[in-house]
């Protein structure tokens, strides 16, 4: 059964790059990631980025580095395209004429954050996520939390639960679509956790700079800063939560990315 996403669920990342043959090599060391050409006839155009064979992400080729940028699955992009304007966003590049993989359209919010709409065809977004090496989550860094949250919230009805934290944004009723499809358990699976953790679909971080930051899985924080680095990246910060250990790191052309170890309590 494919992963699919509903309307305001983040659901495919990609990374624009001047070179995808060192950014490919780079994440294929630190994630075990393979790589397979997404357009026939042109070779390092446009990565499919793979674990085990099942799609976590992209690597674009772009005429200058861009950074990681999260996208947006919506039902009908132009009519999304239509209401991140009268939100008060701008739509930077109009939706394309698509493939049979889909739409995308780019987009940014009034805060400066660029983010893609992608209105699916044959291809509904990442099919791996949430284990070593893969996509864990997209987090929302912005100045103005409430004004952020008004935005998106008009156009695809996120929210933000004081019990489930102000760094948890949810979309009402994803946790049910995950349960009526790919993750039939996952309601028993959180019995623990406070009501509406399974609709959790991004993240919200205070931050001077307004963006997108990927947040990747790994099943060490230490051993991959220090392959980061081995590979020639960064590590910028490093933290420790109640459940999990993290670190803010750059890839050799400077796109910006958390690697994330699950760490909970004992």
């Amino acid at each position: 059964m494919l992963r699919t996403y509903p309307h305001g669920v983040p659901c495919w990342i990609q990374l624009d790059v001047a070179d995808t043959s060192v950014a490919s090599a780079f994440y294929g060391e630190l994630f075990g990631w393979t790589f397979a050409d997404a357009v026939p006839g042109e070779p390092g155009a446009y990565l499919f980025a793979r674990i085990d064979g099942e799609d976590a992400g992209a690597i674009a080729l772009k005429d200058a580095d861009g950074g990681w940028i999260s996208f947006i699955a919506c039902d009908d992009i132009d009519a999304t395209c239509a209401a991140v304007e009268r939100a008060g966003g701008f739509v930077a590049d109009p939706p394309d004429e698509g493939s049979p993989f889909g739409r995308s359209a780019t987009c940014v919010d009034p805060l400066g954050a660029a983010f893609q709409l992608w209105q699916a065809g044959t291809h509904p977004g990442s099919q791996v996520v949430n284990v070593p090496g893969a996509w864990n989550f997209s987090d929302l860094h912005t100045p103005d939390a409430e004004s952020s949250l008004r935005f998106y919230g008009d156009i695809f009805g996120w929210r933000v639960d004081a019990d489930l934290g102000a760094g948890m944004i949810r979309l009402p009723g994803y946790g049910d679509h995950l349960a009526a499809t790919i993750d039939p358990d996952i309601h028993e699976r959180q019995a623990f956790a406070p009501e509406g953790f399974a609709d959790v679909i991004a993240g919200l971080t205070p931050d001077d700079s307004s963006e997108w930051i990927m947040r990747f899985t790994v099943g060490d924080r230490d051993d991959s800063a220090e392959r980061i680095e081995s590979l020639g990246g960064s590590v910028l910060t490093r933290a420790d939560t109640e459940w999990t250990k993290e670190a803010m790191a750059e890839d050799p052309a400077g796109a910006r990315f958390v690697i994330s170890q699950l760490s909970p309590p004992e």
